[in-house]
């Protein structure tokens, strides 16, 4: 069994944080710190776009439109990927998306919405 669950999400005002976090479960995640891990949000209407993304060696990438506001953080022992994220904007509303991928394995989380509204 695969498993990558989402929590974290909600409704916040523009300007506020949010702290996200993707557990992963089941014995394929069993080398979980070989995983390339990243967080993905899609908005309505919109294609998914890739927010960040971490490698097995913990180094951080990030969109462009996140830097600076986003970090990306990995537990390994716990198989848990983090993202905190500060100043939130209106255009950061979106499902947001947890993936896990290894060579030609890739997989998703459910995903979890984020909504950033006065």
């Amino acid at each position: 069994q695969v498993q990558l669950v989402e929590s974290g999400g909600g409704l916040v005002q523009p300007g506020g944080s949010l702290s996200l976090s993707c557990a992963a479960s089941g014995t394929f995640f069993s080398s979980y710190a070989s995983f390339i891990m990243g967080w993905y949000r899609q908005a309505p209407g919109k294609q998914r776009e890739l927010v960040a993304s971490i490698t097995s060696g913990s180094s951080t990438s990030y969109a462009d439109s996140v830097k600076g506001r986003f970090t990306l953080s990995r537990d390994n022992a716990r198989k848990t990927l983090y993202l905190q994220m500060n100043d939130l904007k209106p255009e950061d509303a979106a499902i947001y998306y947890c993936n896990a991928r290894r060579g030609p394995l890739n997989h998703w989380g459910q995903g979890t919405q984020v909504t950033v509204s006065s």
